[in-house]
């Protein structure tokens, strides 16, 4: 029987921990590409958009920056959002809490079975789907929020003790919020206020805490590796106090740095396509940091599976023909899934 075992990597934290003077080969960029990956970006050439929540029902000028921001660049800054301060920290302290007990705690959660058979949920690193795949310097916990009837308690920590109400509460939250944009965007594109939101019925909403350790060769290895979010759309709680999340524009990589208790909202593949490139799903990645541990938390919401993903018929005609095929959820899902690992976009196949 083939040995496997590259299947199951290392737990990244506990590399980290052991000290090494260098990560193993298998996350430092190859030498061909040494040249041509340069992990310092610039500062962005204007500051990130920001977008009032409490006022853009309003409309006016609050839509027209919202607007902006998605065509520009596919993310804005959220203020006046509505979920508290003391949550948003709590649910960060919970997260680093969690990562930092040990090991044998936290593989009572853990997202292989059997020790090398990957699944979505649970704690552990991505999948790893080639041996000579590239690996991130980051852990993950991906817990499944909605339908609430489908969680699987099974991998949801439960130590802290507060961490899976407090998580519950957190995404409330931010499903409210999630449900704001998408009806002030579907606004925006001159389409029925609730289209979007209709695919989001019953639809799986996840949480994914990225836990990324301190790393001794940050100019040759990913926290992330360059991508666009699959998702309708990502909300994005970061990191107060240590930065490391970089977006793409015209080529060029740019830092990103938040306001504490802002969330940072960023546009999906699935967005993209529904509203035929109007506005953009923004490639991002994460870098390390020789010196300091970061983590960030992922609300990812995607579309019922029962639908098809494709351009609204609203946004097409004559002159406005589609800009990507049809696609069903499940073959989007495991395009996103195989491009990821080679470092490609699965929505530049889906282009007409």
């Amino acid at each position: 029987m083939a040995d496997e075992s590259w299947r199951a990597p290392a737990i990244v934290q506990e590399l980290a921990a052991a000290g090494v003077e260098e990560p193993p080969s298998r996350y430092l960029l190859r030498e061909k590409d040494r040249c041509d990956v340069d992990l310092v970006a610039g500062d962005l050439p204007e500051p990130i958009p920001v977008v009032d929540l409490s006022r853009l029902a309003g409309g006016g000028d609050e839509a027209t920056k919202l607007r902006a921001a998605l065509q520009n660049w596919g993310f804005f800054l959220l203020t006046n959002h509505g979920v508290e301060a003391s949550l948003m920290d709590s649910v960060m302290n919970l997260s680093r809490e969690f990562f930092n007990q040990p090991i044998e705690r936290k593989q009572k959660f853990s997202n292989l079975i059997d020790g090398k058979n990957f699944q979505i949920q649970g704690y552990g690193t991505d999948r790893v789907v080639t041996q000579d795949q590239i690996l991130d310097w980051s852990d993950r916990l991906h817990l499944r929020v909605e339908p609430k009837e489908e969680q699987d308690l099974a991998f949801w920590p439960d130590h802290p003790e507060s961490f899976r109400d407090v998580l519950n509460e957190y995404a409330s939250g931010t499903k409210r919020i999630r449900d704001d944009i998408v009806q002030a965007m579907a606004k925006l594109l001159e389409l029925d206020e609730d289209y979007f939101l209709d695919r989001l019925n019953k639809a799986p909403a996840f949480a994914r805490f990225n836990y990324y350790p301190p790393c001794s060769r940050p100019d040759l290895v990913f926290g992330i590796r360059p991508h666009s979010d699959g998702t309708l759309l990502t909300i994005l709680l970061v990191d107060k106090d240590v930065s490391g999340l970089q977006i793409q524009k015209g080529g060029k990589w740019y830092n990103v740095q938040a306001t504490p208790h802002t969330l940072l909202l960023n546009l999906g593949d699935t967005m993209e396509v529904m509203c035929n490139g109007i506005f953009r799903s923004p490639v991002h990645r994460v870098v390390t940091n020789a010196e300091k541990e970061r983590i960030s938390l992922a609300m990812l919401y995607s579309v019922n599976g029962e639908k098809d993903i494709e351009p609204a018929a609203g946004l097409l005609d004559e002159n406005r023909p589609a800009r990507y095929r049809k696609v069903s959820v499940g073959e989007f899902r495991a395009g996103i899934f195989g491009k990821f690992s080679r470092r490609e976009r699965y929505i530049d196949s889906l282009k007409i």
